[in-house]
């Protein structure tokens, strides 16, 4: 009762008076209310070995998600909490170990799909602090049972990667042509069974691309190789490298791999000015910009050139409270990862890969807007919320499912960016 009423007191005083560092605070002291402990298979609900963070404190989203632990993770060893960060990726790692790859989320129904993969960067990061080896030599052997799911179930003959939904069971095609339209604000219509369950397929891999949905993938997210996506792996292949030099082993087909396929992206993904989502099917680029476009310079896969000619590219992205994820354009729906929402991700790896290339005041600035952002409308709601309006500057909650509160890898980029900030 004690810690409920310190923690009640702790957000009367936040609302009243939400400075930066008080919202940092409530962070700080709120994690322990997103922590969950659940050894052995429960229903639906997937065992996992250590304690586990969840996206909310109560309502949805309690199960354990793969893209969202990365941020997650960020914001928890920025606070000290490198057991909990560590423990989140055990678990990650002990469900590629099970399944052959890393689910959407830790239930039962997410097994038919993955997310943009980031598992080997939260290795790298836990490792950065932990200097375990012999916790590394297991990482390495299991990261190399996830590669192999990217590379054998998700590549294409362009030789750069897709997310897929070739895996989804029939139920769950059939639930994604209903929900697919139910959140789109559409109705979708089709000849027979077969384009049927395309279009479910297309919706289950639009939903492992983690932008469920967005105008990048018309539809037919199967048929192209995301920037992010790409960029993710040459990221898995350079962490490979320097995980493989640290344990004693050749690096050199790691390297050589990322090397491979900065290559194919420079070709395919890259027009001389920004990169764009390749459509392998009709051998073209996508003519949307959207904030995958800085995934390249978070990895650091980017030539100081390209990182340049991303950077131009902000002012099309960037509105008065933040980063949207789409430009502001006439799209066919009402996608909710477009504009002008604004996702913590995003902005995350938007700020830290303009840092990274020298593009500091960009850099800044977006995370001053960020903070600004959540600050604002932590005033009116005393809640973080999932997704912000970039150019109303309030939250965006209910849209497409009713949001519940303090979403982890919100909250994480807030305190991440607040640090980065504090630190200059």
């Amino acid at each position: 009762m004690r810690r409920v009423l310190l923690l009640a007191a702790l957000l009367v005083t936040a609302c009243a008076d939400p400075t930066p560092e008080r919202v940092r605070d409530y962070i700080r002291t709120s994690w322990e209310r997103t922590v969950r402990v659940n050894p052995e298979d429960d229903g639906t609900l997937i065992g996992l070995p250590c304690p586990y963070t969840v996206p909310s404190p109560e309502g949805m989203f309690q199960e354990m998600y793969y893209w969202d632990t990365y941020f997650t993770n960020e914001g928890l060893l920025a606070d000290g909490l490198t057991e909990l960060a560590k423990g989140n990726t055990t678990n990650l790692l002990a469900l590629v170990d099970r399944y052959g790859f890393v689910p959407n989320g830790s239930r039962t129904w997410y097994l038919s799909r993955s997310q943009p993969p980031f598992l080997s960067l939260m290795v790298a990061s836990v490792f950065n602090r932990t200097r375990d080896t012999l916790w590394l030599q297991g990482a390495y052997e299991t990261l190399r049972k996830e590669y192999d799911f990217w590379m054998t179930r998700r590549m294409t003959p362009c030789g750069l990667n897709r997310y897929s939904g070739q895996d989804a069971p029939q139920w769950l095609i059939d639930e994604f042509v209903v929900t697919g339209g139910q959140r789109l604000a559409a109705e979708f219509t089709w000849e027979d069974q077969q384009e049927h369950d395309a279009l479910g397929r297309q919706f289950t891999a639009e939903a492992e691309s983690g932008w469920d949905f967005n105008p990048r993938f018309d539809r037919r997210c199967e048929d192209f190789c995301p920037v992010d996506l790409n960029a993710l792996l040459y990221a898995f292949e350079r962490n490979m490298a320097d995980f493989s030099r640290t344990l004693g082993l050749d690096p050199g087909p790691w390297e050589e791999a990322a090397q491979a396929r900065k290559a194919r992206m420079d070709t395919l993904l890259w027009d001389g000015n920004c990169y764009y989502d390749y459509d392998w099917v009709k051998g073209r680029r996508s003519d949307v910009l959207s904030a995958a476009i800085f995934t390249p310079l978070f990895t650091g896969m980017a030539s100081q050139g390209q990182a340049d000619g991303v950077a131009e590219a902000l002012g099309r992205l960037e509105f008065p409270y933040g980063l949207a994820v789409c430009e502001d354009k006439p799209y066919p729906y009402a996608y909710q990862w477009s504009y002008p929402n604004t996702w913590p991700p995003t902005t995350f790896m938007a700020v830290f890969g303009l840092d990274r290339y020298g593009h500091k005041e960009q850099a800044r600035r977006l995370a001053r807007k960020y903070i600004d952002l959540v600050c604002r409308s932590f005033k009116m709601t005393g809640k973080i919320w999932e997704k912000y309006d970039a150019v109303q500057g309030f939250s965006s909650p209910g849209e497409e499912y009713q949001t519940p509160e303090m979403l982890g890898w919100s909250a994480a980029t807030y305190s991440c960016l607040y640090d980065y900030i504090h630190s200059l």
